[in-house]
């Protein structure tokens, strides 16, 4: 299935009466806590030679199984969307490699370009777009994140 099929099915269906009167399935129980997951901070651009920011983030898409481009840090995040990507992600343990795209707006831009998708923060897992942090919610809540988790750690 590709990505935007993906994301379709994980927006709501506005109008047309819509869930009204539904009831609503109970989100899953957050994952039970574990260690403190392994944090990957990616070296700051200015720090490495002088490359592309779309050079730069392929490699961080392609080196990690799970990066998140957010505003902050996983432990300083500086916006709430932000925030609320990154506990989903590092209430599961798994190692998370992150991107703090204020620290250099050429790089927070070409990541819009590079998944054709105009917010942030953005998730990728295996080299794979999945949205922002209302798509990652939505899959926490159904499950869909950890088997995705669960698959991409299961390989290595």
């Amino acid at each position: 299935m590709g990505i935007r099929d993906r994301i379709k099915r994980r927006l709501p269906i506005i109008g047309m009466g819509g869930n009204r009167g539904r009831p609503q399935p109970e989100a899953p129980a957050a994952p039970a806590p574990t260690p403190a997951p392994k944090v990957v901070d990616a070296a700051p651009v200015e720090a490495r030679e002088i490359r592309s920011p779309r050079e730069v983030i392929d490699e961080l898409v392609k080196g990690n199984k799970v990066v998140l481009f957010m505003k902050g840090n996983p432990t300083n995040p500086l916006c709430g969307f932000s925030a609320k990507a990154a506990g989903i992600l590092t209430g599961y343990g798994h190692p998370l490699a992150h991107f703090d795209v204020l620290s250099n707006p050429e790089v927070r831009n070409e990541v819009k370009e590079y998944s054709q998708w105009p917010t942030l923060p953005q998730v990728y897992i295996n080299g794979e777009f999945l949205g922002g942090s209302d798509i990652l919610r939505q899959m926490h809540e159904s499950g869909e994140l950890k088997e995705c988790l669960d698959e991409a750690f299961a390989e290595s």
